[in-house]
């Protein structure tokens, strides 16, 4: 079986793997023929090259569209339109923790989308919830996955104030809350340590530098890791902090529950579809920094909680495995 995968290739950049590079593997390998585009770095080129391949490549039996909420959500628009020029069966994949808002703002655009698709993917129950709301009834729940064997559990229980931050610099992930979070700890716990993991993507990594250096903070600023290269440094933290104001289910925060660290993060978006408050994790309200303080604090003082969360994430983890989440794909592509 032919699969045509539209989505932004662009880890060879510094820029860190999207589904199109870890789900497209992932199909290649139990047996789907897989063609990926575009590796392109300009966003007009990129675009072009998806168009293009969307119009000419044969035999396509299935296409899928990595679909986000602001500039890239035009390659899913017009590529799905072509698709459905050639009748081709395209299945939107839904990423953009903004989407419901493009669902409000842009309901003709949208629904020439997502109304005319085989199927819409969400990856997170949260997005599920939200398309249903507005009367879409073709849409199926199939998480992201991981391959958990990669994963090494260490069970959190007494830990020290050793905290940890994966994601891109932007300020949509707001890398400055944690930055200001890791003030007040520090203030508190002087020992304190926080480590940043991450590709710039719109010029805040240097402004977070900029302002460590005007606080007086000795932060870790680790650049872009590989995963295995993240995932070693994570055995040597205690606590994922989370900071992002829009999400839809990252997947840092699910690698850090499969890795054992208790994650304390922002409620927004997908984030209490995923993480339950006190049950596998924390939440704090956007932006508020004392609260996430707070949390960390309670964490540090209380090993049983701490040890909870972190037994509770793994298990959550464990539902994602790759061996399980393909069971779901081969399903809906037969």
């Amino acid at each position: 079986m032919k699969v045509l995968y539209i989505g932004n290739k662009l880890s060879q950049y510094g820029i860190n793997k999207t589904t199109v590079e870890t789900l497209g593997e992932d199909l290649n390998l139990v047996g789907y023929n897989v063609v990926s585009v575009s590796n392109k770095k300009n966003f007009l080129l990129r675009l072009l090259h998806m168009a293009w391949t969307t119009l000419t490549c044969s035999k396509v039996d299935f296409m899928l569209v990595d679909t986000y909420s602001t500039n890239a959500f035009w390659f899913a628009f017009i590529c799905s339109q072509i698709a459905r020029i050639r009748k081709i069966k395209y299945i939107p994949i839904l990423h953009g923790g903004n989407l419901p808002q493009r669902l409000y703002k842009n309901p003709f655009l949208t629904q020439l989308i997502f109304k005319n698709s085989y199927k819409n993917v969400a990856p997170s129950n949260y997005l599920k919830h939200e398309f249903e709301s507005v009367g879409y009834s073709n849409v199926t729940f199939i998480p992201n996955s991981i391959e958990i064997k990669k994963y090494n559990f260490i069970q959190r229980k007494d830990i020290a104030p050793k905290l940890l931050w994966v994601r891109a610099f932007a300020t949509i992930y707001n890398p400055f809350m944690a930055i200001e979070v890791f003030k007040k700890i520090k203030g508190i716990y002087p020992e304190a340590t926080l480590t940043m993991v991450g590709p710039d993507k719109d010029g805040s990594l240097y402004a977070c530098k900029q302002k460590s250096l005007e606080l007086g903070l000795a932060i870790n600023f680790m650049g872009r890791l590989s995963k295995d290269e993240w995932r070693e440094l994570s055995e040597t933290k205690d606590i994922f902090i989370n900071t992002t104001h829009f999400d839809n289910t990252p997947v840092s925060v699910m690698e850090a529950m499969a890795l054992g660290l208790p994650v304390v993060s922002t409620n927004v978006g997908g984030i209490p579809f995923l993480v339950e408050d006190e049950v596998n994790g924390l939440l704090v309200e956007d932006g508020d920094i004392n609260a996430m303080v707070n949390k960390i604090d309670l964490l540090l003082k209380n090993p049983n909680l701490t040890s909870k969360l972190s037994k509770n994430g793994r298990e959550l983890a464990e539902s994602w495995d790759w061996n399980t989440v393909k069971v779901f794909w081969q399903k809906l592509l037969q």
